[in-house]
C-alpha cells in the first residue's frame, strides 16, 4: 500500500506540474500494477491485495526534468538517481518456510535487504490499536521476530564468516497507517515505542552488532518517523492525505550521508570501507557544495579525519555546518541555472529538516 501510494502519487498531474523531476519505474508493468493500486483506492476505495511470501523489489529512477545549461551539463557529476525499495513479507519472520526453494528465496532477499543504506521497521497502526494498553506485546512480537528471523539466517548472510561492511546503517523505527493515531506526533510514537520496547531494541541491536563491520557506525532505535498511505474513512480513500511519504526519497538519499558525515567525524573508519558506508557520498558532497560563495566557506572548514582520504576538502562535513539560509541560497541558485539535480539535492536536505519541524521526523543526533 505505501508503494502503490508513493508511486502513484509521483504520476499525478499536481507532482507532475511542480516536481523537478519525474518517477519511473524501470519495470513498466511493475509501475502499472503500482499506478492501478492506487487509482483503486482514489476512486473506488479499493485497498490493494496483501502481499502474502512475496519479496518484490521496486526499481525507480528519478529523472532530472532540466539538466541544465551547457556549462552544467558539462561539470554534471551524473544526472539521474536511483532508487531500490524492497518490499518483504512479514510472514517470514512469523512462519517457517514451506520448501526448500522457499528457503532460499529467504536468504536471497535478506542477502539483497541488508546491502540497503536504511532500513524501516514498520510499526502497524491497526496492530498497535488492537493491543492498546498492552502495546508491549505487539513490540515483543514485532521486533523479537525481526531479531530471531536475522538470527536463523545470520551464518547463510554472513560474507563467508565475515560480518558485513554494506549494511542498513539506519534502522528507523516508522508508524505505519498513522492516521489511526492522530493523537501521536512523532515523539508521542518515539516515547511509546522507548517506554515499552527498550528492552527488546536493545537486544535487536546486539544482534545487528554481531552482524556488522564498524559496529560504532550503527543506528537503532535512534531514528523514527510517521507514516501513512492515505486517510481510510468508511467507503472513501483520501489519497492526497498522506502522511510521511513526501519523506522518503530525502530519507533515502541524504539521511544517510548525514550520519556518515557525523561517524567520520567521530569514529576511527578505514578509508577502504568509507564508499562501502553510502554510496558516493563524495559525488553528493560535491554537486551540492558547488555554489557561489561556498568555496571560501569551505577553506574555513577545520580538515575532518580519515573522510579526507575520499574528499579534497570535508565537503560532506561542511554541508551539516550550513545553515538553512545557505542551503536556501544553493537551491534558488540552482533553480535559476536550471540545475534540477543540484535542487533537487539541495530540497531534500531542507525537506529533511521541515520533517523534523513538522514532528514528522526524528533524526539521531550520534
Amino acid at each position: 500500500m505505501l508503494v502503490s501510494s508513493f508511486y502513484g502519487a509521483a504520476q499525478e498531474q499536481a507532482f507532475l506540474k511542480e516536481s523537478l523531476f519525474h518517477v519511473i519505474s524501470d519495470d513498466t508493468g511493475q509501475g502499472n500494477r503500482l499506478r492501478q493500486n492506487y487509482l483503486g483506492m482514489k476512486n473506488n476505495a479499493r485497498v490493494p491485495e496483501t502481499t502474502r511470501f512475496a519479496a518484490t523489489p521496486y526499481r525507480f529512477t528519478l529523472k532530472m526534468k532540466n539538466q541544465g545549461d551547457d556549462k552544467t551539463a558539462n561539470g554534471r557529476l551524473f544526472d539521474a538517481l536511483r532508487l531500490v525499495w524492497h518490499d518483504y513479507p512479514g510472514e517470514w519472520f512469523e512462519e517457517e518456510p514451506s520448501s526448500e526453494e522457499e528457503a532460499r528465496r529467504r536468504v536471497d532477499t535478506f542477502r539483497l535487504l541488508l546491502r540497503s543504506d536504511v532500513a524501516l521497521v514498520l510499526v502497524d497502526g491497526q496492530k498497535l490499536r488492537d493491543h492498546a494498553g498492552e502495546e508491549e506485546k505487539y513490540f515483543k512480537s514485532l521486533i523479537w521476530g525481526l531479531r530471531d528471523g536475522l538470527l536463523r539466517l545470520k551464518t547463510e548472510l554472513l560474507d563467508d564468516g565475515e560480518p558485513l561492511v554494506r549494511f542498513p546503517r539506519i534502522w528507523i523505527m516508522a508508524l505505519s497507517k498513522a492516521d489511526l493515531h492522530p493523537e501521536f506526533d512523532v515523539h508521542g510514537f518515539q516515547d511509546l515505542v522507548i517506554e515499552k520496547a527498550a528492552g527488546e531494541l536493545a537486544s535487536l541491536q546486539d544482534v545487528l552488532t554481531g552482524m556488522v563491520q564498524i559496529p560504532q557506525a550503527l543506528s537503532i532505535g535512534e531514528d523514527f518517523m510517521l507514516l501513512s498511505s492515505a486517510k481510510f474513512e468508511p467507503g472513501r480513500i483520501e489519497v492526497t492525505e498522506r502522511v510521511g511519504l513526501g519523506l522518503l526519497l530525502p530519507v533515502a538519499c541524504l539521511l544517510p550521508l548525514e550520519r556518515l558525515a557525523r561517524w567520520a567525524e567521530r569514529f576511527e573508519i578505514p578509508v577502504r570501507w568509507l564508499d562501502k558506508l553510502a554510496d558516493n557520498a563524495d559525488v553528493f558532497a560535491a554537486l551540492i557544495m558547488r555554489a557561489k560563495g561556498i568555496d571560501e566557506f569551505l577553506k574555513k572548514v577545520p580538515k575532518v579525519g580519515p573522510l579526507l582520504a575520499r574528499i579534497g576538502r570535508p565537503t560532506l562535513a561542511a554541508l551539516l555546518k550550513l545553515s538553512e539560509t545557505q542551503i536556501r541560497n544553493i537551491n534558488a541558485e540552482a533553480r535559476v541555472t536550471g540545475d534540477n539535480l543540484r535542487a533537487t539535492l539541495t530540497q531534500f536536505k531542507l525537506d529533511l529538516d521541515q520533517g523534523v519541524r513538522d514532528n514528522l521526523l526524528v533524526k539521531s543526533l550520534k
